[in-house]
């Protein structure tokens, strides 16, 4: 059977609603993380790990990368023992049903916006974004940015991490623009939004410290 007819014959992943009215946590891999900033978290509200965010929050309880190249990479991230989730590339894309049946993939709906059919997402053009939507499908009221820098360190940094060829240059201002025509969706579906990085110039959401939050 080839990936066409497995494709056709599975029906599409839908986000349960988990944690309705609840705070999660979403850390991102701005270069201003720290894992001080991670542990305070824990036990506090729901957390979402993006990327490289697993190794300093093993414990989260959900994992969200985008690309198939960092999925392949970690080789679907065993370690992991929370949910799993990434966007599909192609309609016929199989790696799912191949290599890690518990990574579940989502449909790409678009670049900007909300989506709120919880079998798909909006890009944003990076997986913070995406992890945020994702956060809404669990049904969650307040979502806490950490990580979210959205520009280069003050040595020129992107990241927390480094890995050479996984990470490609962030287009900050189209992430800018991205975050931006989300904020009015999100807060139409009830859902509060706030930027807790130590640094950032992400402006979409409000700037808050962590400890006033959690």
């Amino acid at each position: 059977m080839d990936a066409l007819q497995i494709t056709a014959l599975t029906p599409p992943v839908t986000v349960p609603r988990l944690w309705p009215g609840e705070t999660a946590v979403i850390i991102g891999g701005g270069s201003s993380l720290t894992q001080t900033d991670v542990n305070f978290c824990r036990g506090k509200a729901r957390v979402i790990a993006v990327k490289e965010a697993m190794l300093l929050a093993p414990w989260a309880e959900v994992l969200y990368a985008c690309d198939e190249k960092w999925w392949l990479y970690y080789k679907g991230a065993p370690l992991f023992t929370g949910l799993k989730y990434r966007l599909e590339h192609s309609p016929d894309d199989p790696l799912p049903f191949r290599e890690w049946p518990d990574v579940q993939v989502l449909r790409n709906t678009g670049e900007l916006g909300l989506e709120t059919d919880p079998s798909g997402l909006r890009t944003g053009y990076n997986s913070g974004y995406q992890a945020a939507n994702l956060a809404a499908h669990f049904g969650c009221s307040k979502l806490i940015l950490l990580g979210f820098d959205m520009w280069r360190g003050p040595t020129g940094e992107q990241n927390w991490f480094q890995k050479p060829g996984l990470h490609v240059d962030s287009p900050y201002p189209l992430f800018h623009q991205a975050f931006a025509s989300m904020a009015e969706p999100l807060k139409a579906a009830g859902v509060q939004v706030v930027n807790a990085s130590r640094f950032t110039l992400l402006n979409a959401f409000p700037k808050v410290a962590l400890e006033d939050v959690l």
